[in-house]
């Protein structure tokens, strides 16, 4: 039997953990990509910080589905001794928090170049991420995100298929996929479906990019949930609206002009979440 487990980037509301879990306890949403959290990224948080948060979330009967991490999101042209060692450190803060999951990117390809040019040593770098991951149990999750090598189906699959780990699987963005300018059911999904772990809901338009409420752009939600369900996936739903900006927004999207941006928040955020709520809604209705 399937089922969808609601997740959400909470910064996305707030950067404070406890209007994250207080406004998304009003959603009835327990589990938190974790991201940015009391004014820092994921990242940046010591041992002992990550120790402290799990004491809050325990308190609020909180859990965390994955580490919203930047692992990866780095120009492959950067140099890597630093990063990889701060990809350690995200390895002992997700033990600390009890999940098992690690989002990660698969590095910025400098814009006009081949991407497959660099490819070698893409591979290279998420093998290391991923020996790492096997020795502590830990699943990474690669997301598909404009610019970086594994921007493409194609590409993804390359990735997925050449480092053939159970420990490392795909996050499914179908907004990030509409803003490459491809098709996201059935191409992508079909292409991508047995690596699939888990999936970032948002949805944009496919003449402008933009991010708009699930199921009012062109990412083909609808369909690709209904073949999850079929399929008796059984994952985590992260909510990631983006319909607004937010504290840290300017240090994840690179091409976003955030004066230009409306102020998220709560507002925003329900927004989002109803739009999705009667997507399920309509899920649930036809498959019955």
């Amino acid at each position: 039997m399937s089922k969808f487990v609601l997740s959400a980037f909470g910064d996305e509301i707030d950067m404070s953990l406890d209007v994250q879990m207080e406004e998304l306890n009003s959603f009835n949403i327990k589990h938190i990509e974790l991201r940015g959290v009391d004014g820092k990224n994921v990242s940046e948080l010591s041992l002992d910080e990550a120790r402290n948060i799990k004491r809050r979330l325990n308190d609020k009967g909180f859990k965390i589905s994955a580490l919203g991490s930047p692992a990866g999101k780095i120009s492959i042209a950067d140099a890597f001794e630093d990063h990889l060692n701060m990809f350690d450190n995200l390895l002992e803060i997700a033990l600390i928090l009890d999940t098992k999951y690690i989002r990660i990117f698969s590095f910025f390809i400098p814009k006009n170049e081949d991407p497959d040019k660099y490819f070698s040593e893409v591979l290279a770098r998420l093998k290391k991420f991923t020996i790492r991951a096997e020795k502590k149990g830990i699943i990474l999750l690669h997301e598909n995100e404009k610019d970086i090598y594994g921007d493409i189906p194609e590409r993804c699959l390359k990735i997925l298929s050449s480092i053939n780990s159970p420990n490392f699987k795909a996050i499914f963005d179908p907004a990030n996929f509409i803003q490459c300018n491809v098709e996201t059911y059935p191409y992508a999904f079909n292409m991508l479906k047995d690596y699939i772990q888990y999936m970032h809901i948002k949805d944009a338009f496919l003449e402008s990019g933009h991010v708009v409420p699930v199921g009012s752009g062109d990412g083909k939600i609808f369909e690709i949930l209904t073949q999850l369900k079929n399929s008796k996936f059984e994952g985590f739903l992260t909510l990631e609206p983006h319909l607004g900006a937010f504290e840290g927004l300017e240090k994840l999207e690179k091409d976003i002009a955030i004066k230009n941006i409306k102020k998220g928040g709560k507002y925003s955020f329900s927004v989002a979440f109803e739009a999705l709520n009667k997507l399920l809604n309509n899920l649930k209705s036809n498959l019955n």
